[in-house]
């Protein structure tokens, strides 16, 4: 079985920060393919250990990814 979930990237000097936002895990990398791996790798190790309520309980919703503009200054 497979599941599409969220995974945001961000630059974080040296590497990369890998997020999935619907469980809340994370992990890094070098580059932006080895921290989206490393999240995987994370994410099914997540699914693998923890409890179904814990699941449940961070499978809470739908994610929204977008941009918005503000005014500074």
């Amino acid at each position: 079985m497979s599941k599409r979930l969220t995974a945001i990237i961000q630059a974080e000097s040296p590497g990369f920060v890998a997020l999935c936002p619907e469980l809340d895990v994370a992990s890094q990398g070098d580059t932006i393919e080895q921290s989206l791996t490393n999240l995987r790798e994370a994410v099914e190790l997540f699914y693998e250990c923890a409890s179904e309520t814990e699941i449940a309980a961070r499978e809470g919703g739908d994610i929204f990814v977008t941009q918005l503009e503000v005014s500074i200054g």
